[in-house]
């Protein structure tokens, strides 16, 4: 039992360095354990508020890791890791490919506002 929960929270806090929030980390998970569940019983295992939860569920849907089902109450499916890993890649390479194409712009605004005249 205490393996199980150092492996979880190794995971959450390598959620965590990937970009996801405490709260994205431990629902993500959550549901990768549990397969799909709806927002009650996650606010429930998870102790905390559906409304939290609801707020977190629409990140993570933002970020299409998460889709919730059509048929009410929905229950939500997490994205399999690898393809969460993918999309988490693929956002950081274009965040970055975003930074060089803008540098020159960013530079000359930093030196404008903060260089001593």
């Amino acid at each position: 039992m205490e393996l199980i929960l150092l492996d979880k929270e190794w995971t959450l806090r390598a959620l965590v360095d990937l970009g996801f929030g405490q709260s994205e980390a431990e629902v993500y998970l959550f549901l990768v354990i549990n397969g799909p569940q709806k927002a009650s019983a996650i606010a429930e295992a998870l102790g905390t508020n559906r409304q939290r939860v609801y707020r977190t569920l629409k990140k993570l849907q933002s970020l299409h890791i998460v889709s919730g089902t059509k048929k009410l109450p929905s229950r939500f499916i997490v994205l399999p890791f690898d393809k969460t890993l993918d999309l988490l890649a693929r956002d950081s390479l274009e965040e970055a490919i975003r930074i060089e194409e803008n540098k020159n712009d960013i530079l000359a605004l930093w030196d404008y506002c903060f260089k001593k005249r």
